[in-house]
């Protein structure tokens, strides 16, 4: 996001109230007692934006890897810096990320694969049927590239204008044809098959803004004829009166469409615990926001650093939004109902399902993202006809396959059972853990109670 788009993000935002001001009590005993954790107990992620030049930073790392689950790279996978010139791709910096975030069993959001800035020189001098087989070909090799490794795409980023338009924003992508968005969504799916694909902008978080409309316009329309779109990512730069007062309810309108939301970029102003613990509750009271990304992990690191927006100091110490955020992810009602995607033609092993379960057992189901020599596994536990109050998952591994890591679960060989946080499901909801291997094949589920 640029400087402009920042100064209208904040002129949207600055005269609207925060939502939700008084600060919610502290976590009660046995809560979650880290970001990704306590989202991991609704379903959800809670990530950050990453700089691969930051990974040396000790202190920066450590508060990643304890505080995180998902990773957004901050500059390594734009245009710019995976194909610097026309047909030759790099991908040293953003592989950096991915690996660490992989290794340290982290998913990973990829951004972002088609933006009108941060085009590298090559491509801003192309227009017409040139640049948009330019588009198409980048698409094609950066999103090939990660496919199986990557949870989400950002396919788009920005491209509807500010004001009162509700129209796109002009830029040579847009001067190629209007279908250009549609082109770049087909064009990812064929890529990577299982990845969601999602839309991403700024100044879309009020459901009154014309802008807003504009995006909800084109989703719809999008879902209606099958382009394949998975979810919206509302960046979420705030000022300091917090997210608008119609933010919950825009986040509502897009989930009914039958796509994920998902709050890509958040930092606020002065990161008030009340503003940034009404935004945190605005996505956990909509079943299909299934997560939450900041833009940066300490103030110093922030793009906004004169503003302190985040939710750690430069000193990597806590502040008191960082205890909103959690109450909130703590109190979150229930466990997201999202659908998951169904992929066009995959090319990695598809989802398996055991049977439905009697009452009061539970089913597990396992969809990977592999890689050639590896996958991680992720594995949905659903509660039958009535509550679980603990559950155990029998899961043998494929022949020579071996785990490296895993989250949201405790393991004894083939039994893989809950943690603290995520014991109790709900009669009819589910939960997720997660495991990284090195070899291949599906991991079967032997039994579920």
């Amino acid at each position: 996001m640029k400087l402009s788009a920042l100064r209208a993000a904040l002129a949207a935002t600055a005269s609207v109230a925060a939502v939700g001001a008084t600060l919610l009590t502290a976590s009660p005993a046995g809560a979650a007692t880290t970001l990704g954790a306590s989202a991991a107990q609704s379903g959800r992620y809670f990530g950050a934006a990453v700089a691969a030049a930051k990974l040396s930073d000790s202190t920066y790392v450590s508060i990643l890897d304890r505080e995180f689950s998902m990773v957004t790279p901050e500059n390594e996978m734009k245009m710019d810096a995976t194909e610097p010139s026309q047909g030759q791709f790099n991908y040293t910096n953003a592989d950096r990320i991915v690996n660490h975030a992989l290794g340290a069993g982290m998913r990973m959001r990829g951004h972002t694969l088609a933006w009108y800035q941060q085009q590298p020189g090559w491509m801003q001098s192309m227009e017409g049927s040139a640049l948009r087989q330019a588009l198409i070909n980048h698409i094609t090799q950066v999103a090939g590239h990660y496919s199986g490794k990557i949870y989400a795409w950002d396919v788009v980023n920005e491209a509807f204008a500010d004001g009162g338009s509700g129209g796109r924003r002009d830029s040579n992508l847009q001067r190629t044809g209007n279908d250009w968005i549609e082109v770049a969504f087909r064009t990812a799916r064929a890529a990577d098959p299982v990845a969601k694909l999602c839309y991403n902008d700024y100044n879309i978080e009020d459901w009154s803004a014309a802008k807003t409309q504009g995006v909800y316009r084109m989703v719809q329309d999008f879902k209606s004829r099958g382009v394949p779109i998975d979810c919206v990512g509302f960046q979420s730069h705030f000022g300091s009166g917090g997210p608008p007062s119609s933010f919950q309810t825009t986040l509502t309108n897009f989930a009914a469409l039958g796509v994920d939301v998902q709050l890509t970029e958040l930092d606020i102003a002065q990161a008030s615990s009340s503003a940034y613990a009404a935004t945190t509750r605005a996505c956990v009271n909509v079943p299909r926001c299934t997560g939450i990304t900041t833009w940066g992990i300490r103030d110093t690191d922030s793009w906004r650093s004169g503003e302190n927006p985040l939710l750690f100091d430069g000193n990597g110490n806590k502040k008191a939004a960082y205890n909103g955020v959690l109450d909130a992810l703590n109190a979150a009602p229930g466990t997201p109902t999202t659908t998951p995607t169904t992929p066009t033609t995959p090319t990695t092993t598809p989802t398996t399902t055991t049977s439905a379960p009697p009452p009061g057992t539970c089913s597990a189901s396992v969809s990977l993202n592999a890689w050639n020599g590896g996958f991680v596994a992720t594995v949905r536990v659903t509660a039958g006809s009535a509550d679980l109050n603990a559950w155990t998952v029998t899961l043998t591994l494929p022949s020579g396959a071996a785990v490296t890591n895993s989250w949201n679960v405790q393991r004894s060989g083939d039994r893989w059972s809950n943690v603290s946080y995520n014991g109790h499901v709900a009669a009819g909801q589910y939960t997720e853990f997660g495991f990284q291997a090195t070899g291949s094949g599906t991991p079967a589920v032997a039994g579920c109670g």
